[in-house]
């Protein structure tokens, strides 16, 4: 007998005959012995309605009373589901999130979960009841009982975090698709349904298809260890399942805001080789990285900044008794790469550091959360770090530095983000330590490809070569509640005034892009840099995938693949398990095909998904 959370989506419970399908599937469950607690949101489009409503009475209505209106909505799901079980002789209680102890920051419309006391919930499962709960809500204290709800993704958090307090066997997220897919089936149709996916490769892929797990949920299951598992509410078939490593300890206290931070990674032995004024046009990343393939040589962090002019510079770190090899082979392209150089940009040329250290942080709790890379630049430069390469992901943030400053680098970041240890030199954190789906050698090297064309690129001209600068700028953003996406640091110094200087190149949400201009023309004389260039004009397409891990070529397989449809990339960033690039908004969809196609990710049956 098994402790079950099952959560139904607002489509699940749509009407009165799909209600009374989810109270037979509940049903059916109990009598193959289990526990069930069920989370649901609204109705169909309800909350759609209800935020109607308000903007029909006020243009700007009120956060509180918001709360309070879109609350309802769930409240009408969880009794007619509660009536429904009834009427099929299943004992049932409906629970509102304050009833069930669901207590949160008191931040109306965007709330995060602080505790949950889950006895209420334990004593109707012993009494046999099925316990029906309102996703999306809670309450902001036991002292003054403000309605709160938890924004995007809310009623998926609910299920996770109760799931979790309640110690629950599994988690099951019932939603109108087959489960997990390798991509979205709305732009390439022969996406195939995954069986399996870590719960590190999920947070990756956060915009991967239909979204049908927000991050916040990933994040509760990969911190508190819940097993997830994705299925259709119109079937019986398995789904997919999301596997979370064992986790650390940790109090239900702050459940959703837990440390940013769990790890400090450092790898000492890194070498760098970057390429500078290479041609921008396509093909250049894919027959470079094609060759070093071709000498089984594995390569770490990759990063291509932004072009300036008709050039762009190419990063990358390997081990270092690989560096001569990588060097050989840099070399080599570099007097193709001559024969065609734009008049005003020089020509290719070769530069190695063999001496060099990578430090990371790394924390699902990083997603949402401004300011996490600011305080890891901050760190750094309080201690007399200068950065030298930057790449980022959705649950990791690397700097490569000087080896001499390793130890240093390492005991501050520690110190700042409450970090006790670090994991062994080289070992990546990111594939979950029990799972016998990445430790299985037939393990893909690519799980899944994501698109995302909602985001936009800053580049920042001209920003003096000073351990601070990057913490400044991002730390100005965070200030002001702008997330950053990728950040690229160029490799290229140009003396500006006397000045050694680099440009840095970061993508935010297009929503965010004008705010984050304005912000940063206004500090720029206070901060020293040039001008600053935004480009909505852009897409993201990322690969992920635990099988990365010690596989080389896997990146310079994507280049080619792009290459080969005549896209020219524009940035790259890499971690272990992805591989990001940034292309012209226009190539975006033909670029995810491309990549899809490319690691053989297609499936047999077409999954259509509804609108």
């Amino acid at each position: 007998m098994a402790l079950i959370v099952q959560k139904y989506g607002g489509t699940s419970v749509g009407s009165v005959e799909r209600i009374q399908a989810v109270a037979q599937r509940v049903k059916r469950s109990v009598q193959e012995g289990h526990s069930i607690v069920v989370v649901v949101s609204a109705m169909g489009k309800t909350t759609d309605g209800l935020v109607k409503l308000a903007y029909d009475i006020s243009p700007n209505p009120n956060r509180r009373e918001m709360d309070m209106l879109l609350s309802t909505g769930e409240q009408v799901s969880i009794a007619l589901l509660s009536m429904a079980l009834q009427e099929l002789g299943q004992p049932a209680i409906s629970m509102t999130g304050a009833q069930v102890g669901i207590v949160t920051e008191a931040e109306h419309t965007r709330a995060r979960i602080l505790s949950i006391d889950p006895d209420r919930v334990q004593r109707h499962l012993q009494d046999g009841k099925v316990v029906v709960v309102a996703g999306f809500q809670g309450i902001s204290s036991l002292s003054d009982l403000e309605i709160t709800t938890l924004g995007r993704g809310g009623s998926d958090t609910s299920a996770v975090a109760l799931a979790a307090a309640l110690q629950a066997d599994l988690c099951e997220i019932y939603t109108d698709v087959p489960g997990i897919l390798t991509t979205d089936p709305r732009l390439v149709p022969d996406a195939q349904l995954m069986t399996e996916i870590t719960s590190d490769e999920m947070l990756e892929l956060a915009s991967l298809g239909a979204k049908v797990l927000h991050p916040r949920a990933v994040e509760i299951a990969r911190n508190y260890g819940v097993t997830l598992v994705v299925r259709s509410s119109w079937t019986d078939d398995p789904g997919t399942k999301v596997i979370s490593p064992i986790p650390q300890p940790r109090p239900l206290q702050g459940l959703e805001i837990a440390h940013p931070v769990d790890a400090v990674e450092f790898d000492t032995d890194q070498a760098k080789v970057a390429m500078l004024r290479v041609p921008d046009r396509p093909g250049i990343a894919a027959r470079l990285f094609g060759e070093i393939a071709l000498q089984n040589l594995d390569v770490d962090l990759i990063i291509q900044s932004i072009h300036e002019g008709n050039s762009n510079d190419i990063a990358f770190t390997v081990t270092k008794n690989s560096l001569n090899r990588a060097e050989a082979v840099a070399a080599a392209i570099a007097p193709a790469l001559r024969s065609h150089p734009h008049p005003s940009s020089g020509e290719a040329e070769v530069m190695v550091e063999r001496q060099m250290a990578k430090v990371s942080i790394v924390g699902a709790g990083m997603i949402g959360r401004p300011g996490v890379a600011a305080q890891m630049f901050e760190t750094l430069a309080e201690a007399g770090v200068n950065i030298q390469m930057i790449s980022t992901s959705e649950v990791k943030v690397s700097c490569a530095i000087d080896a001499d400053d390793c130890d240093r680098a390492i005991a501050a970041l520690c110190n700042v983000f409450n970090v006790s240890r670090s994991p062994l030199r080289g070992q990546p954190s990111t594939v979950p330590e029990q799972s016998s789906l990445s430790l299985s050698p037939s393990i893909p090297p690519v799980r899944g490809a994501a698109l995302d064309l909602k985001q936009a690129r800053l580049a920042i001209r001209h920003v003096p070569d000073r351990p601070g600068m990057a913490a400044r700028i991002f730390r100005h953003l965070a200030d002001r509640n702008i997330s950053v996406d990728m950040i690229i640091q160029s490799q290229r110094c140009r003396l500006v005034n006397g000045l050694t200087t680099r440009d840095i190149a970061f993508t935010v949400a297009q929503a965010d892009a004008k705010d984050a201009q304005m912000f940063l023309e206004q500090a720029a004389t206070e901060l020293g840099y040039g001008e600053v260039v935004v480009d909505e004009a852009i897409a993201k397409v990322s690969i992920v995938g635990t099988g990365m891990v010690g596989r080389p070529g896997i990146a310079a397989r994507m280049f080619d693949a792009l290459a080969k449809q005549q896209i020219n990339i524009q940035m790259i960033a890499t971690s272990e398990i992805k591989v990001s690039c940034i292309v012209a908004e226009a190539d975006g969809v033909r670029a995810l095909q491309a990549v899809h196609t490319a690691f053989d990710l297609s499936g047999n049956e077409q999954i259509v998904v509804p609108a």
